[in-house]
């Protein structure tokens, strides 16, 4: 009965042909990548890379060379910040973007500003020229660095810097305290 049913069935599969892959082998022995993994390939190649740093270089404001930047975000107290415009905080860390691209100069920034924060440097000093002589338009380094130091959260305060440290070529920054400095604050105040 068994030789029956495989007879059976060798009869029905008489005409039944083997099908041929689909898929192609190369000379070394790879598959070659599908027209969709080429399409997807291609697609990825043209999208920007990611960029962590969410500094705009989109529309600015521009400024004059010698134009006073002044900011402050609201709960910095008065003479903090008088204090801060009159260059009497020991500057602690120093960034020269003179020189730089737009894009080498936003990095840049965002880098120092979140290494200072991390390491709980508090007051900076960043040097970003007049630009009276930079091209399509006069200070657009400067510029971008006030629109820049606004939209850091860690940034509390900044103001153009004295003549001694660099006058309207540069900008003191006042930042905010990181986790560590908040904990060791509530420790001080609470043994009171």
């Amino acid at each position: 009965m068994q030789n029956d049913e495989l007879a059976l069935f060798f009869q029905e599969m008489a005409d039944v042909k083997r099908l041929t892959p689909d898929v192609l082998v190369t000379e070394n022995g790879e598959h070659s990548p599908t027209i969709a993994q080429l399409a997807r390939r291609k697609a990825a190649e043209m999208e920007p890379e990611y960029d962590a740093n969410y500094l705009s270089m989109e529309y600015v404001d521009l400024v004059k060379p010698d134009e006073v930047f002044a900011y402050k975000k609201d709960g910095v107290q008065e003479g903090v910040y008088k204090n801060l415009r009159l260059g009497k905080y020991q500057v602690d860390a120093t960034l020269m973007l003179l020189g730089k691209t737009l894009v080498e100069a936003r990095s840049a920034l965002g880098n120092f500003i979140n290494d200072c924060h991390t390491r709980g440097i508090r007051t900076l000093l960043i040097h970003h020229g007049m630009g009276r002589d930079s091209k399509p338009h006069p200070a657009i380094l400067k510029s971008y660095t006030f629109k820049w130091l606004m939209q850091l959260p860690e940034v509390l305060a900044c103001h153009t810097a004295q003549k001694n440290h660099g006058g309207y070529a540069a900008t003191y920054v006042l930042l905010s305290k990181n986790a560590e400095q908040k904990r060791e604050n509530r420790e001080r105040h609470q043994k009171k």
